[in-house]
């Protein structure tokens, strides 16, 4: 049986100066997100990288309508978002996002074929499919677009029967049975064997290359980004700071938490392990000046302070990075090295 193949589609999604903030119980602001600035299109893979507490996830939740931004713009092939059912509606048909944890996404109590069928269902397209093709043969066909061949066999499965690799290939399916032009993937092999992960990566490939997909992959691992991703943008408590081709942000890294991040990847041996000192700062009390100067090696080893930044790296907050097709970051140490103002 041969999965109907989509027309391709275009498609633009664009944050534009996003800040999410969320009001802790003692009434302290937590600002996840500040200034945030990300573009992904059709045919092209966006890695979005950083630790636990940069912000990425959010930002990904912002730009799949699932959390509302309190400044700045979501923008839909050039037009701004509303908020309102029909506006999101449409979007999370064309914008599919999936889970981290395929365990907890998929619904224990539902067979593999009504995961897959539920948001066909919810969408009204159960019997409504441009192509003529009927619910069970569009659950038949996103399965084996998800590599779960042949899909029959799977209908009256439980998630609870399957592998770890076979239930992130259900939630895929549950995704691409909607058309989406665009895919948001948190994390998607963290919870995988080593194994299994290349081959959930190739399939991301594989969608890109046979239905034009565009796919945004939020993860902790520069090492993902390396093998997988056109452009990589690097996020820190809230921004991002560096941003650009995947292979000049690896290969010549210029702010210094991706240098640290980069030098600890196993594939990456040129580098020397850099140990961060702490952990991500209280969203709370964003630090003055750069917020990544308190864990900043660059600080700690007089860099900056011999490049005559060291002031500006604790006192001077930095511009939120602009959209930009090149290579880009957020640093004055860079600033200062190329002779530019910060």
């Amino acid at each position: 049986m041969t999965a109907v193949q989509p027309e391709r589609r275009t498609m633009s999604l664009e944050g534009r100066g996003l800040a999410v903030e969320f009001v802790s119980r003692g009434g302290a602001v937590a600002t996840a997100l500040d200034g945030a600035d990300l573009t992904v299109k059709s045919g092209e893979i966006v890695a979005l990288v950083g630790e636990s507490g940069s912000g990425k996830t959010t930002l990904a939740r912002t730009l799949t309508g699932l959390q509302t931004p309190v400044r700045g713009q979501v923008l839909l092939d050039g037009e701004p978002l509303g908020y309102g059912s029909r506006s999101l509606r449409a979007l999370r048909r064309r914008v599919q996002m999936i889970l981290q944890d395929p365990a907890g996404a998929l619904n224990p109590r539902h067979t593999v074929y009504d995961s897959v069928a539920e948001g066909l269902r919810l969408h009204g397209l159960s019997n409504a499919d441009p192509g003529g093709r009927s619910e069970e043969q569009q659950v038949s066909d996103a399965l084996a677009a998800a590599g779960l061949r042949p899909p029959e066999p799977l209908f009256l499965t439980y998630p609870h029967e399957l592998s770890g690799g076979q239930r992130q290939r259900v939630l895929i399916a549950g995704a691409l049975a909607l058309r989406p032009d665009l895919i948001v993937a948190d994390e998607p092999v963290s919870s995988l064997d080593a194994s299994i992960r290349g081959e959930i990566l190739a399939l991301l490939l594989k969608l890109r290359e046979d239905l034009g997909l565009g796919v945004l992959v939020v993860t902790h691992d520069l090492g993902l980004a390396w093998n997988i991703a056109d452009r990589t943008a690097v996020m820190y408590l809230g921004r991002i700071v560096e941003a650009g081709p995947t292979e000049k942000v690896l290969e010549r890294p210029q702010h210094p938490y991706t240098q640290a991040l980069l030098s600890v990847v196993p594939e990456i041996e040129r580098l020397e392990p850099v140990v961060l000192a702490g952990e991500i700062p209280d969203p709370t009390h964003i630090p003055a000046g750069c917020r990544f100067h308190p864990r900043c090696q660059s600080l700690a080893d007089g860099s900056a302070a011999a490049a005559g930044v060291e002031e500006a790296c604790r006192t001077v907050p930095l511009d939120v990075l602009p959209p930009s097709e090149g290579h880009r970051s957020a640093c004055h140490l860079v600033a200062a090295r190329e002779g530019r103002p910060s």
